[in-house]
């Protein structure tokens, strides 16, 4: 349970949201919904942007910045300096000469980042080497999370049931690429579907029919990565399930993606009516069975935390369970499945965004009673220490 820092004072919550991503858009949305919803009687939220270049500001006015419905500049804000070391959880202010201010610590950090350069495990491990507590998955889960290639390896080495996939590279594309095709076309055959190995969000994902289709939407796949994931078409339902926790994760009942469109695309899944939602999906009680605990081993396979959502497609014709993917930093707008799971369990949305913080400090306490030193090295064990700016929390030890 979260409790009120040193002097009875609200946990300062810093949201992390734009950043270097094609779903830069997506992460304002998503963040603009936690930062209107977040409680705060327990937390002071403190919006941090990151722009398209990667320059992160403190903005002038958060919500009008994140009600703008366009993405984060320089103008929009001061400018920030991380100050990662000994001395964490600081923020320097960057002002005209070289002169600044330190922003006053966070107790911890929530990245509403999607895509690269945000649930990639990039940023998760600045936070590491801030030693500032932070929601979700971890460098490692984050990094295998994102990279669609190396999670399906990762699921199908660990027994999961995953759609037959093809990973190609931009280099070999370029250099033998009638090879490439002839191979897919061997392999995994039409329809089949082309997407940028780290990306989500069904961004410059494109279903290909023939072998035009199948050029140009790796094309598309590698203008964006320098790896793509070809798989091969199912006709199936489009299944997700809500997992929260860390060591001992529960699993939702799942939900149902019913798109207007041909497959569920980023305009059907950031557009109100693109696609419906069905909240818990009809399927009968084996299903449910075992999509929960698939949902839970894909969870631990890449050692996630925190939360993550984890999607299936449920074969019309055999009807044979397969994991898709999982995302450690699902979707947090109006319009997305995994608060929606969560909410029909009887977790409402601020209610959800006060666990995650509370497993985020919880295992940021864990990791702090770890050993980081050998021997009779000297200087304390632990990994904690930062600069003093205690939480008051039931988690940090």
């Amino acid at each position: 349970m979260v409790q009120h820092a040193a002097g009875g004072r609200r946990l300062r919550v810093g949201i992390l949201f734009g950043g270097r991503s094609g779903e830069h858009e997506v992460s304002l949305m998503s963040a603009r919904s936690v930062f209107r919803a977040i409680d705060r009687q327990r937390f002071e939220p403190v919006p941090i942007g990151i722009t398209r270049s990667g320059q992160w500001i403190l903005p002038h006015d958060a919500e009008a910045l994140l009600g703008a419905g366009r993405g984060v500049e320089p103008a929009d804000g001061e400018p920030l300096a991380v100050v990662p070391g000994p001395g964490g959880r600081r923020l320097l202010v960057l002002a005209a000469g070289g002169a600044g201010r330190w922003l006053e610590p966070l107790d911890v950090v929530f990245p509403v980042l999607h895509g690269t350069y945000g649930e990639d495990g990039t940023v998760q491990g600045l936070l590491e080497l801030l030693d500032v507590p932070y929601v979700g998955a971890g460098v490692m889960a984050s990094a295998v999370g994102m990279d669609k290639a190396v999670m399906k390896e990762l699921f199908r080495a660990r027994g999961l049931p995953v759609v037959p996939f093809v990973v190609v590279t931009a280099t070999r594309w370029r250099r033998e690429p009638a090879a490439v095709i002839e191979g897919i076309e061997g392999t995994l055959g039409y329809p089949c579907f082309t997407k940028p190995a780290n990306l989500g969000s069904s961004v410059a994902i494109r279903k290909c029919r023939d072998r035009r289709q199948l050029a140009d939407g790796l094309e598309e796949a590698l203008a964006y990565d320098r790896k793509a994931v070809v798989e091969r078409g199912v006709d199936a339902r489009e299944l997700e399930i809500s997992v929260l926790g860390n060591d001992e994760p529960m699993a939702s009942l799942p939900g149902e993606i019913r798109p207007r469109a041909e497959f569920y695309t980023y305009e059907a899944k950031y557009t109100e009516g693109g696609a419906e939602l069905i909240v818990p999906a009809p399927v009968p009680p084996r299903v449910v069975e075992a999509m929960q605990r698939l949902a839970i081993a894909a969870f631990q396979a890449v050692d996630a935390a925190g939360m993550a959502r984890v999607d299936f497609f449920l074969e019309r014709a055999t009807g044979r369970l397969l994991v898709n993917e999982i995302n450690t930093i699902p979707g947090f707008t109006a319009y997305s499945m995994y608060p929606r799971l969560w909410e029909a369990a009887g977790l409402p949305y601020r209610d959800l965004i006060t666990r995650l913080i509370e497993l985020a400090l919880e295992r940021h306490g864990e990791r702090a009673r770890l050993r980081t030193t050998y021997g009779d090295g000297g200087g304390g064990d632990a990994q904690g220490g930062g600069d003093g700016a205690g939480t008051g929390t039931d988690g940090q030890g």
